[in-house]
């Protein structure tokens, strides 16, 4: 992409509006624009990262077994009146009415479409387990919407839904996903932590919050150092055999983490102080095991073995994905911008021109640019080199590929990495392949 023919609407000041770092940020590198309170366009720059996280999610959930459909965002009050949860929910509910009176909603969640849905395609216990997932736009009407995609009104989530024969299963397939989410959040380049959440009135301790640290987290948190120094991606746990899965969760247990909320005094006494960690954290996924909640009154049942009647246990697996956005960069930016991972950045690296119109500087930078395709942004425009270098800062590149004219008519270019500041003098097939290793 080159930047003079692109929608990347940087901005020098930071709006009024904007009380947080990613909020600012998302704002000033032309990611977003808010259309009305807690309700944001997505600008090509945003988008890309935004697809770029669902596209990681999506692995992780494929690589469990779990398959990908798509629900509507409009679903019939009826489904929620059935699950006795229709008047329960709170106005944070968008209820609407279609010309024919009658009462829909836009979806804050899918727990009951996903049971209607599976109730009409599944008879028996052989069609078991199974685990449904897709990433769609939520709506939940907030009372005061702030922090921008942190804490707004719409908001994209991949939302999972789990069916299993009972308990036993259930347990397997809330293991699967714990396991997914920690591979996922690591490929996300984040550090996260799975707490125990409260279950409600369901009881027992299958629910976990996974927080994201970050300085500006909105959550105190406690937790022991191993979290930080295991390789879940390099993890021994094959996530389809039950007894890693198994072997994984004892590790997970072992290793004291919570919120301030939970937080338990004596047992963080008994941990070594040189593993002990305290900090600040970000909520950005949920998993959670209900039981037959919603299959018992929805109806949902199967022939078992014995031809008798089984109520299929469920639980349901979060991931903010829109919310993922702004936890990276409260996780990763400094004064002079955003810090992308490289698995989420918009576009790998960023192409400085700083002498456009000299002929060794256009020459190299259009072979770069050739080489790199779509994961670079060209900077092309007729700027004087200061604002081309805070426009890559800002926007995060996580590689700056300098190109000037004293170095150019040596064939050589100036190679900056964003998250370290680190600057080395390369030959443009060396820059390259740094870029693209």
């Amino acid at each position: 992409m080159r930047l003079s023919r692109s929608f990347v609407p940087t901005l020098k000041e930071t709006p009024n509006e904007a009380q947080i770092a990613s909020h600012r940020l998302m704002l000033r590198a032309g990611l977003i624009r808010q259309t009305a309170a807690g309700i944001y366009a997505w600008l090509p720059a945003g988008w890309r990262v935004l697809q770029n996280i669902a596209q990681i999610v999506r692995e992780e959930q494929d690589a469990s077994g779990a398959q990908e459909v798509l629900m509507p965002t409009i679903q019939s009050a009826d489904l929620w009146r059935q699950s006795g949860r229709y008047d329960g929910y709170g106005q944070e509910m968008l209820r609407l009415k279609d010309r024919h009176e009658r009462d829909l909603l836009y979806g804050p969640t899918n727990e009951e479409m996903i049971t209607e849905i599976f109730a009409s395609g599944v008879k028996s216990y052989r069609d078991f387990p199974q685990n449904l997932y897709h990433i769609q736009w939520k709506f939940r009407d907030e009372v005061r919407p702030r922090f921008g995609v942190m804490r707004g009104r719409e908001f994209l989530m991949k939302d999972a839904y789990s069916f299993d024969l009972d308990y036993e299963g259930a347990v397997i397939a809330y293991r699967k996903m714990m396991l997914a989410y920690m591979r996922t959040f690591q490929r996300l380049g984040l550090k996260a932590i799975p707490m125990v959440a409260d279950t409600g009135p369901i009881g027992g301790d299958l629910s976990h919050e996974f927080i994201v640290l970050a300085p500006t987290g909105e959550s105190a948190v406690y937790f022991d150092s191993d979290f930080e120094n295991i390789d879940w991606l390099k993890s021994e746990y094959d996530i389809n055999n039950p007894a890693d899965l198994e072997a994984f969760t004892t590790q997970m247990t072992s290793m004291y983490a919570a919120t301030d909320e939970k937080h338990d005094t004596k047992t963080w006494a008994t941990i070594p102080d040189a593993r002990k960690r305290e900090g600040r954290g970000i909520e950005v996924g949920h998993i959670f095991y209900f039981g037959t909640k919603y299959s018992a009154p929805m109806g949902l049942a199967v022939t078992g073995p014995d031809g008798s009647k089984i109520t299929p246990h469920m639980g349901s697996y979060g991931i903010g994905v829109s919310r993922l956005v702004g936890a990276i960069i409260e996780a990763s930016h400094d004064d002079a911008g955003i810090i992308w991972p490289d698995s989420v950045a918009p576009w790998k690296a960023g192409i400085l021109n700083l002498k456009m119109g000299d002929a060794a500087c256009d020459a190299i930078c259009e072979q770069v640019y050739k080489a790199l395709g779509g994961n670079a942004l060209y900077d092309d425009r007729g700027e004087r080199a200061g604002a081309k270098f805070a426009d890559a800062d800002l926007m995060g590149h996580p590689w700056q590929i300098i190109v000037g004219p004293r170095g150019a008519a040596n064939g050589m270019v100036e190679l900056k990495r964003r998250a370290t500041g680190e600057r080395s003098e390369l030959s443009v097939a060396d820059a390259i392949a740094r870029v693209t290793g």
